[in-house]
């Protein structure tokens, strides 16, 4: 790799102040890569990894704006100006991104949820400049008129019907979340309240579009096969006229006030079958007390060896499936459980049957031996997830934006590697209580 400063230097001869390139961080990436920190003059920031392993790039846009970043009335926008993002622009009308990039054997999709929205590009290295021609674009050109909200607004209208509307699953989420989160953006679900989305202004999409994608709120993160220095220099060309927004706001720190008391919600739903849904608040992705977390859920829920899935599913057959899931939220958020009965059985028989798996863990702990077979399916999941371009790209961006630390996926890593038993029963004495519990119970009812 070539000596960043004189590299700087060199980029910035002849550029604006906003194009100006300089190196913020170097810090390995695993054993064999490194990765690079710079930032424009605008705000900009880009993490490179060079990784001549195979002829392609991924070349991602993160956003730092999410679902907890809107406000109450007009909730849902982070993910319907994600839709937006693809009518086009002046430069390159609606449908043209898409044919451009498929036409050169580009894989290329986006996504938001709570602490974010990305944008993404796994293509051919050589294509490149295809991505980052089209992604600057789109950061500052974006049409938007009334034909396009309207459109745009019925295609979320009906994601959320199918998703959320229609979906037992997804229902009974969203009320857990709600009753769960009664103070913090977590509350209300990614996609929108329906009321929110028939709402939507065009003044509200101008307003956003403004605040949030920004240059100064955007990281770009691109790894694979690549000259760092053509790649510099194409992004300030592509990003280094863009001006940064006044207005873009950072996430707001915080958390859920302190639930002192159990909440119960039963709720009539379109099933042959009673569901199960509890919510017990959690740390935040950043917390040393996350792994610890994700390590006991993954004693409990992580596969057909674990202890809840065999016994419910498997041993006694009182439910046809059962999870447990820990959010990776920017803010304290949940822990997630979710069991789905066979017909002729209650909620509550899977309730106390849960109750009584985690207060075994409490009493017993763990044996060395079912500790050590979810440390290293974890860790097995982790590095699975980090063999592609792409995987490393979406590690790099989310840690970057959730945790506010590029590598802290090796720090995770090295978390469970190690973690011992005592952590694993010290967060199941702190979090698995019944007084923070929310606890959603689906009876049979309703119409579709």
């Amino acid at each position: 790799m070539s000596d960043p400063r004189a590299l700087a230097t060199r980029l910035n001869r002849h550029a604006p102040r906003r194009a100006r390139v300089r190196l913020e961080s170097e810090r390995a990436f695993g054993r064999a890569l490194t990765l690079r920190t710079w930032r424009l003059g605008n705000g900009l920031r880009i993490h490179v990894v060079p990784d001549s392993s195979a002829p392609v790039v991924a070349y991602q846009t993160w956003f730092r704006v999410g679902s907890r970043h809107e406000r109450a009335g007009k909730t849902g926008l982070a993910h319907f100006f994600e839709h937006l993002m693809f009518k086009g622009t002046a430069a390159y009308p609606q449908g043209q991104l898409d044919r451009l990039l498929e036409g050169v054997g580009a894989e290329t999709n986006a996504e938001t949820w709570t602490d974010w929205t990305r944008y993404y590009e796994t293509l051919p290295a050589a294509q490149l400049p295809l991505a980052i021609t089209l992604e600057s674009d789109r950061m500052q050109g974006l049409v938007l008129d009334t034909e396009q909200l309207e459109s745009e607004r019925e295609v979320v209208m009906s994601e959320r019907r199918d998703r959320v509307e229609d979906d037992v699953e997804g229902k009974a989420s969203e009320v857990l979340f709600e009753r769960a989160f009664q103070t913090h953006g977590y509350g209300w679900p990614t996609i929108g309240w329906m009321r929110d989305i028939e709402g939507y202004t065009l003044a509200d999409c101008h307003e956003f579009y403004r605040t949030f994608y920004a240059p100064n709120n955007a990281t770009l993160v691109v790894v694979g096969d690549l000259d760092e220095a053509t790649l510099l220099g194409l992004i300030q060309e592509g990003y280094g006229s863009i001006a940064s927004s006044r207005a873009s706001r950072s996430p707001q720190a915080g958390a859920e006030r302190t639930q002192g008391r159990a909440r119960r919600k039963q709720v009539k739903l379109p099933t042959v079958t009673e569901k199960l849904s509890i919510g017990l608040h959690a740390p935040r992705l950043g917390d040393p007390r996350w792994v610890a977390l994700s390590v006991l859920n993954d004693l409990l829920f992580g596969g057909r060896s674990s202890r809840l899935v065999k016994e419910l599913v498997l041993d006694d057959e009182i439910a046809t499936t059962c999870w447990g899931f820990v959010t990776p939220f920017a803010d304290p958020g949940l822990y997630e459980v979710w069991v789905s009965l066979r017909e002729g059985r209650r909620a509550e028989d899977a309730e106390k049957r849960v109750w009584a798996a985690f207060e075994r863990i409490q009493r017993d702990g763990v044996p060395e031996e079912e500790l050590a077979k979810s440390r290293h399916q974890l860790e097995l999941g982790m590095i699975s997830a980090m063999e592609t371009a792409g995987g490393k790209a979406e590690q790099i961006g989310f840690d970057d934006t959730v945790v506010g630390d590029p590598v802290a996926s090796f720090t995770r890593l090295e978390r469970y590697r190690t973690i011992t038993e005592d952590e694993v029963r010290a967060v199941a004495d702190e979090i698995l209580r019944k007084k923070s519990s929310t606890t959603v119970l689906v009876r049979r009812g309703g119409e579709r």
